[in-house]
């Protein structure tokens, strides 16, 4: 077997491996973005919110939900610190 025949044999062990690790790219980012959905969804139930509220909630993020604090715009942490 010639120099050339085994770096073409090695290129395609290569290309071959490659495949696989990108098939498993594909399939852990898959399993990560279902896993943060599930997150999503737990957390959206938690608040336990009528279909109403949640559509007002997501039309109006800044809005306060029943049993949650929301700051009002302009009063962070950092806000009133600069004004010191």
């Amino acid at each position: 077997m010639s120099r050339l025949e085994k770096i073409e044999k090695e290129l395609l062990k290569a290309r071959e491996k490659a495949a696989e690790w990108q098939a498993k790219v594909r399939d852990l980012e898959k399993q990560k973005q279902e896993e943060e959905n599930v997150m999503i969804v737990q957390a959206v139930r938690s608040l336990k919110l009528t279909p109403a509220e949640l559509l007002s909630f997501l039309d109006n993020p800044n809005v306060s939900t029943p049993g949650q604090l929301v700051p009002k715009p302009g009063t962070r942490k950092e806000d009133s610190e600069h004004e010191e």
